[in-house]
């Protein structure tokens, strides 16, 4: 692919993203074609989406150009005739680029030089070692940690007040006040968690009695994936650790996706040093502040969070190929946050749903006396589930939600997911609209008739053909909704 500059030469340009199979795959059907080919990443220059959109009227990316003259998505370019696809290669090859030709990013050498460098660097972060990750360390190693029986049920790799203070004691010369203290900052920091108590002891470590026992917050018994270390890093801003997060495992998926886009190399994936490093970073997620968040760092926070636990969760189980195994792998796979564990289900109907039952659910996530309630948006954000889930054929060109423009991402994600006929097709003449299942799933999100649910997919089209035809459906009255297969194989994480 070449770097952008500017040439008077033909050139096929495709706007594309990182980690998109689509935008893989027509980047495969090019490049036998011995044609130059400029890739323009739609996430790394937002400021073009806009343009795309006006010469496309698409939101979903890939999207391709032989000079001047625009083709569509992938699906577009691999259903050219051959005839046609050779006429257009002659043009490439032999006509200069024209003054009309879709835009590319202005970088002069040396911007472009230092993108290219920075594209080669593996995302890092600086951690700055908490007070307490070394006396941690020191109490795991001294063998006070073990199996609590109370009446008849044992509790392991847990320990009591007494015992931690008693540690504290002897091997830190502390004294009785002082090792209350440092034990209620161990609570308070999220090191360690009530593992039996009676009302948690109104959450006080020194009002703790004999009967209480704590256990390390990393010793979590739900098999959460970043559990089993210590978070020794001083707590990490949210929006900015799951940033981060998501960066690193999708620039690893990437380089893990197959040259087709048609598969992922999970064995070489998990293996790689660089999912070490994406480990390591996801157990700092343990301690993380959360109550503190507002509405638009909540939603990027936990988009973000979930699209790469995903992932993380096909490295660890595989992905699920059937409805039994995706129910399992949803309701099981989990982080530790900020002290509490979160499944993918409690995540996307818990958290960014409001608390709303989800499909095959009987009750809501999270019960009144839940600490994670208090983390769940007070209303449901319908928008979220364009953003979770990428569409069949094309993705919306964001990889990573930031809270500053979260809700015009979430708008630009839906518009992606509507252009789609795997999500929306109109009938104008049976007056059918045909949707995605997750309208049926989810149907009380986006309204409670079928009626405020066309008028919400209305409100939420890109300027389109279709969106005037939908126009002239629901004008029509009495408009039918079916509901389209869902390919569950098709359904993408990024």
């Amino acid at each position: 692919m070449e770097a952008f500059k500017n040439s008077d030469k033909g050139r096929v340009t495709i706007y594309s993203i990182k980690g998109c199979p689509h935008c893989l795959q027509a980047k495969a059907f090019l490049a036998p074609l011995g044609v130059p080919i400029c890739d323009v990443d739609l996430s790394e220059h937002p400021e073009l989406q806009e343009p795309v959109k006006k010469l496309t009227g698409r939101v979903t990316v890939p999207q391709i150009f032989f000079n001047s003259q625009y083709i569509g998505g992938k699906e577009k370019l691999q259903k050219l005739p051959p005839e046609e696809l050779q006429k257009l290669v002659k043009m490439v090859k032999e006509e200069p680029i024209t003054a009309d030709a879709p835009p590319l990013p202005e970088l002069k050498e040396s911007q472009a030089a230092a993108v290219d460098a920075d594209h080669e660097k593996k995302p890092e972060f600086e951690c700055e070692k908490d007070d307490l990750a070394d006396l941690v360390a020191g109490f795991k190693d001294a063998n006070v940690i073990g199996i609590q029986r109370k009446g008849l049920i044992l509790y392991k790799k847990s320990f009591s007040k007494d015992q931690l203070v008693a540690w504290l004691s002897n091997d830190k010369g502390m004294d009785k006040v002082q090792a209350q203290s440092v034990g209620q900052e161990l609570l308070q920091k999220k090191y360690m968690v009530f593992a039996r108590s009676h009302g948690e002891s109104d959450g006080r470590f020194g009002a703790a009695d004999g009967d209480v026992l704590f256990r390390l917050l990393e010793d979590d018994p739900h098999s959460a994936l970043n559990a089993g270390q210590t978070a020794s890093c001083s707590p990490l801003q949210a929006a900015e650790l799951s940033l981060l997060l998501r960066e690193m495992i999708l620039k690893l998926f990437s380089e893990h996706l197959s040259a087709d886009g048609k598969s992922v190399d999970y064995k070489g994936m998990s293996a790689d040093p660089v999912f070490q490093r994406y480990s390591e970073l996801a157990i700092q997620l343990q301690r993380v502040q959360l109550l503190s968040l507002s509405r638009e760092e909540t939603l990027a926070f936990f988009i973000n969070i979930y699209n790469a636990l995903v992932i993380h969760g096909y490295l660890r189980m595989g992905a699920p190929s059937n409805i039994w195994q995706r129910y399992r792998f949803f309701n099981y796979v989990s982080y530790l946050i900020g002290g509490e564990v979160f499944t993918l289900q409690d995540i996307e109907n818990g958290v960014l749903r409001g608390n709303r039952k989800g499909v095959a659910q009987l009750r809501r996530p999270f019960s009144k006396t839940d600490p994670r309630l208090q983390v769940a948006l007070k209303n449901v954000e319908p928008l979220i589930h364009f953003a979770l889930n990428c569409g069949a054929k094309g993705c919306p060109p964001i990889k990573t939600y930031t809270p500053q423009d979260i809700d015009n991402q979430l708008r630009t994600a839906a518009e992606a997911f509507l252009e789609d006929d795997d999500a929306c097709v109109v009938d104008t003449g049976k007056k059918e609209v045909r949707l995605s299942q997750i309208f049926k799933w989810y149907k009380a999100d986006f309204g409670d008739t079928d009626e405020k649910l066309l008028k919400w997919v209305l409100k939420h089209m890109s300027d389109s053909p279709k969106k005037i035809s939908l126009k002239g459906v629901i004008s029509a009255g009495k408009p039918k909704i079916s509901y389209l297969p869902y390919d569950w194989s098709s359904n993408s994480s990024h």
